[in-house]
């Protein structure tokens, strides 16, 4: 029955835009033609009972995605960035998805602590605050340890959250086998791996631990970062459900007033964010997935101060190595390179035209340089690099994703920060010395060494492995029985007595 409940369920979000008054701002951002918006209109307002009520403090954008649930929230907070795609009117409503969703009770708060950490707060904590912000699956509460006084945050995982993250994801994949059932062309692009990527990830960051253990890699990997702090882990407070951090005194990357009224530099902190996430991704295959505002701070001293480590990506070294070619040749202008990049990974099928996809290719990178960032618009950039992708036949990359998708994310904090930012300039210096270190003659001499390991780390093994290859190779292969021909008659006779056994085994039952 998954069919009908997920219809059912697709109908509700629908029904839920519709009486949250979101309908028509959500038709407005995507620039619909008058006849999608009229039908919407005509059909939506009868259903509109059908939809979720929400909460009527949060503006209609952000009160219908908080009713559908926690997947709708993760949906809008990746929106909430790219007012340049969705509008600023949308953004700005989406934004309190970030960490000002309506919390649960502390009292609830504080059971779930003392069931994960197996002792009642009082005794672990010496204070223990009302939430501090509340997100789509946990909340966190400003603490004091009792036995060291220092200052920590607890993030606490919402009840019942499992349950219901289920319920809209499972929703998802329906939706995503309707869309490929109805539209072939689609199937490129993988809908449902798309939907079993989101899910693998976010089922991930509902285990604290696993946050717990990503946030301890990354802060390791990050250490000698110059103007970047991860909070310290406490992993004797922490838990599946529970996770305790150091506490992070900071402005929100989101209080543009308060940032300026520190005397920050905007301008630079919008590269440093570009910076970071290229130098994590590029240098040690594990960046922080979901970099949004609400995840962000900077201290007074202008320190960038990264917290809700549940969602992590990871890349291969050689994945690493194609995506620096491919940013590089960007930057560079050159897209004979960048084409040529993407026949030799295997993302262009080989039996298309090299210098088409080079030529699409600069149609796509030409209008960034030279303009400034505020009179580029993502939305119909976005709808041409689709378009060129269909053309050629790419699909999508699973294991780019969450990279694609964060790097989208990055530049509309950024921007937020400085509306004329550049993402390629910014880029360019974390590019070229990742290229120099990786793609030039100490790249070479550190994959024959490193190949060199591993051949002795073997060598005790290879003269008897090719021994056995030469022996098998010199042995003549064993004689293949001749195939013995049966009689058709004999082939009639035991469908016969096959046929009859069946009959006889269906009167016994």
């Amino acid at each position: 029955m998954r069919g009908p409940h997920n219809i059912w369920r697709l109908i509700q979000t629908g029904a839920t835009l519709q009486r949250a008054g979101a309908m028509g701002i959500v038709l407005n951002a995507m620039d619909a033609p008058p006849r999608l918006r009229l039908l919407a209109r005509v059909v939506g307002w009868p259903l509109a009972w059908l939809g979720a009520e929400g909460d009527p403090s949060l503006p209609p954008a952000a009160r219908a995605l908080n009713a559908l649930g926690p997947a709708y929230v993760k949906f809008g907070q990746i929106l909430s960035t790219r007012p340049d795609v969705v509008g600023p009117e949308v953004a700005e409503q989406l934004r309190v998805l970030q960490d000002s969703l309506p919390p649960f009770s502390t009292d609830i708060a504080k059971v779930t602590v003392a069931e994960e950490l197996g002792a009642p707060v009082e005794e672990l904590f010496s204070e223990f605050s009302d939430p501090v912000a509340a997100a789509s699956i946990a909340q966190v509460h400003h603490a004091r340890r009792a036995d060291t006084g220092e200052e920590v945050a607890v993030k606490v995982t919402r009840p019942g959250i499992e349950r219901a993250f289920r319920r809209d994801i499972d929703a998802f994949y329906f939706a995503a086998s309707v869309i490929e059932t109805l539209s072939p062309a689609s199937r490129r692009l993988r809908p449902s791996d798309v939907v079993r990527h989101f899910d693998g990830v976010v089922t991930g960051e509902l285990d604290l631990r696993s946050e717990a253990a990503s946030a301890d890699e990354f802060a390791a990997n990050t250490g000698g970062d110059a103007g970047f702090r991860v909070p310290k882990v406490f992993w004797g407070f922490s838990a599946r459900r529970v996770m305790t951090l150091g506490w992070a005194d900071g402005i929100p990357l989101g209080d543009i007033a308060a940032i300026d009224a520190a005397g920050i530099d905007r301008r630079e902190l919008g590269e440093r964010v570009i910076q970071l996430f290229l130098r994590h991704a590029l240098r040690d295959g594990l960046f922080h997935g979901d970099m949004h505002q609400g995840n962000l701070k900077v201290a007074l001293d202008g320190t960038l101060i990264a917290y809700d480590f549940g969602i992590m990506g990871r890349i291969d070294e050689y994945t690493r190595r194609v995506y620096a070619e491919i940013l590089y040749g960007f930057i560079r202008r050159d897209y004979r390179r960048v084409a040529e990049v993407h026949f030799e990974a295997g993302y262009v099928p080989h039996d298309r035209s090299v210098d088409d996809f080079a030529r699409a290719l600069r149609a796509v990178g030409e209008p960034i340089f030279g303009m400034d960032a505020s009179r580029i618009s993502m939305g119909r950039l976005l709808a041409y690099l689709f378009d060129v992708t269909e053309r050629f036949g790419m699909q999508t990359r699973t294991e780019l994703i969450l990279l694609q998708r964060t790097m989208v994310v990055t530049e509309g904090v950024a921007r937020s920060l400085d509306p004329n930012i550049n993402m390629w300039q910014a880029a360019k210096p974390v590019v070229e010395d990742y290229i120099r270190q990786n793609l030039g003659p100490r790249a070479v001499a550190h994959d024959l060494a490193r190949t060199a390991r591993v051949m002795a780390r073997f060598g005790p093994r290879l003269p008897g492995l090719v021994e056995d290859a030469l022996i098998r190779q010199s042995d003549p292969p064993p004689p293949q029985p001749k195939p013995q021909r049966v009689h058709p008659v004999l082939i009639a006779l035991s469908g016969a007595v096959i046929a009859l056994a069946g009959v006889a085994l269906g009167a016994m039952l």
